[in-house]
């Protein structure tokens, strides 16, 4: 149950960190409005509460697999929103973060 719920909470904040600064991308780089910002402000501001609620209760710890997500999260923005399509190269450094989150976040710990 806990890697279920990491699992989620780590989606949900990949969501709205990627959503919020894509706002904001849109906003300044795009010409979009300047509310699109504000938006992406409010989501940032949510993505910190999905990341307070994980359950580990190491800070650092969940800040560092949250990059490997937020890696593989960033590449998905991308294809669904953008039409990125990424190489071999950006699948495979995608694979070995993930890979990476799952050594980080769930390998066994001594009194654990």
């Amino acid at each position: 149950m806990t890697i279920l719920k990491s699992t989620v909470l780590f989606v949900l904040a990949a969501a709205a960190e990627i959503g919020g600064a894509w706002l904001i991308w849109q906003a300044v780089r795009e010409s979009k409005p300047w509310w699109w910002a504000g938006l992406g402000v409010v989501a940032l501001g949510i993505y910190g509460f999905f990341a307070a609620f994980q359950p580990d209760a190491h800070f650092g710890r969940v800040l560092a697999a949250y990059g490997g997500v937020f890696i593989a999260g960033s590449l998905a923005w991308g294809m669904l929103v953008d039409g990125f399509r990424p190489d071999r190269w950006d699948i495979i450094g995608t694979a070995i973060c993930i890979v990476g989150v799952g050594v980080v976040m769930f390998a066994p710990r001594p009194g654990a």
